[in-house]
């Protein structure tokens, strides 16, 4: 763009400026004439609506611009109920057996008393140079690859105020195929009393995410920049005011380190030729030793309830998603067993899915079923309702049901010879599979009886015609009318 072109461009966005702020003038002038001419009390009305209207607005902004007090760590149930959970797990046949475990570390490290400092972040950031400066002689594993780190290693040294410390070297997040790793880094800095995380400038989307999920356990937490001797006194600072905004506010501190670790670099020699020289790069950790010594003044036992939250919280998560599992595997043979009684009690019925009486009794119990599964409390109104919400879902759809359960039962040539019978209990099994997966869904996400939800989830179901499902059924419908012969 040409200079002659800028000026242009400039010159008529600073008359449109002149412009909007003259017609801005014009209109409040006018309205301030308006507002003159009302009767006294008018004015005094409009007048205090006008200055409430400001004092809210500038109320809104104060709020809306305010600090925000960092989130407190999630609560963790108590320990007695996490193990009757786990227990009931196990009784269920649940493999939880390396959540216990987590417990027993728990147990193992509060008796040791010692401190515990995990150093976290992602791949090739410096963690494992970080290490060996903060704990002298330690020799973690380390390659110019990165991501070499495979495994939990411990490091015992000399804490600032001269007690010992464990310094745990984890995995590197953000590695490709790395989740399992990632996870093991993720527990053991829940498992720390205090965590040290590595970044290299900027802090990424993950990297940031990473902060907040450790700030969201509430870990004692020091975010160390490093390769800090790359920058001068003023870009130093600019960094480390950006990456504090990044952060904002989770870190209990912000410091610049240089880790040190083994440069590479190709120097010219006097001769023309080129030589590959690798030297150490000088570590200077001062600033984090500091940072730490604040963070762990209280010492192991002081820190050990904030660790403790932390675990038995990640405990609570993890055995979540075990009972998810498991209420989702037992869901799933719950609505396959009263399938299979109703393709059983279909051979008596006329025509499918018109009123579900016939098969009112089996409907009604798997409800229940479910309902008790996810700790529901459904009464038999709330039964009979929902039946009522499937059979205009029946109604409006039979002819769909027929056609997908007639178009299906064609791929099996042994059933679809059997005549109307058989067509009609391969409709029941499609209709109480619709609807019970139909509820365990709602069931699940919602942690209540949805009727509506529930009314959508079968309608979409019932539609379904994809391959898998619809061979699983005529399996299933082959299988039970085999039971009755």
């Amino acid at each position: 763009m040409s200079r002659r072109l800028r000026l242009l461009i400039a010159a008529v966005g600073i008359v449109a400026l002149a412009w909007l702020l003259l017609a801005a003038f014009d209109r409040a002038l006018a309205l301030a004439q308006r507002f003159m001419g009302l009767p006294a009390g008018m004015r005094w009305l409009v007048g205090m609506g006008m200055i409430a209207l400001v004092l809210a607005g500038i109320a809104a902004g104060i709020w809306w611009l305010r600090p925000r007090k960092p989130r407190g760590p999630v609560a963790a149930p108590d320990r007695a109920s996490l193990e009757m959970r786990l227990a009931a797990l196990r009784d269920a046949g649940s493999e939880v057996e390396e959540i216990r475990n987590e417990l027993g570390e728990l147990d193992r490290r509060r008796a040791s008393e010692q401190l515990y400092i995990a150093v976290f972040g992602e791949i090739s950031t410096g963690k494992s140079s970080l290490i060996a400066a903060l704990v002298p002689g330690a020799q973690p594993r380390r390659d110019a690859r990165g991501g070499t780190t495979h495994e939990v290693a411990h490091y015992e040294g000399t804490a600032p105020r001269g007690d010992t410390w464990l310094l745990a070297d984890v995995p590197g997040s953000a590695e490709a195929g790395g989740d399992a790793r990632e996870r093991m880094a993720r527990d053991e800095a829940l498992r720390a009393h205090a965590v040290v995380y590595v970044c290299a400038g900027d802090l990424t989307r993950t990297q940031g995410d990473e902060l907040r999920w450790l700030g969201d356990f509430g870990k004692p937490l020091v975010l160390a920049v490093n390769k800090a001797d790359q920058w001068s006194g003023v870009d130093r600072e600019r960094v480390l005011r950006h990456v504090r905004d990044q952060a904002g506010g989770v870190p209990d501190a912000v410091v610049a380190i240089s880790a040190g670790g083994e440069e590479r670099f190709t120097r010219r020699l006097a001769d023309g030729r080129s030589e590959a020289v690798t030297r150490q790069r000088v570590p200077d950790v001062a600033a984090l030793r500091d940072a730490i010594a604040r963070l762990v003044a209280p010492g192991a036992h002081g820190l050990e309830p904030l660790r403790e939250n932390a675990v038995l919280a990640r405990i609570h998560e993890l055995t979540g998603e075990h009972e998810a599992l498991h209420r989702a595997a037992e869901a799933e043979r719950i609505v396959t067993r009263y399938a299979r009684r109703a393709i059983v009690g279909a051979m008596a019925a006329v025509a499918p899915g018109t009123d579900l009486v016939i098969q009112g009794a089996l409907a009604a119990g798997m409800v229940r079923a479910l309902a008790d599964l996810h700790g529901v409390r459904v009464t038999d109104v709330d039964i009979e309702n929902l039946l009522k919400q499937a059979r205009l879902t029946l109604r409006t759809g039979t002819s769909v049901v027929l056609a997908v359960a007639g178009n299906a039962l064609k791929a099996f040539p042994g059933l679809g010879t059997l005549g109307g019978g058989v067509l009609h209990a391969f409709a029941y099994a499609l209709i109480f599979d619709s609807l019970g997966r139909a509820l365990a869904a709602t069931l699940a996400e919602r942690q209540a009886l949805d009727q509506a939800d529930a009314g959508e989830r079968m309608r979409e179901l019932l539609g379904d015609a994809s391959g898998s499902r619809l061979r699983r059924l005529a399996e299933l419908t082959g299988e039970a009318l085999r039971g009755i012969e």
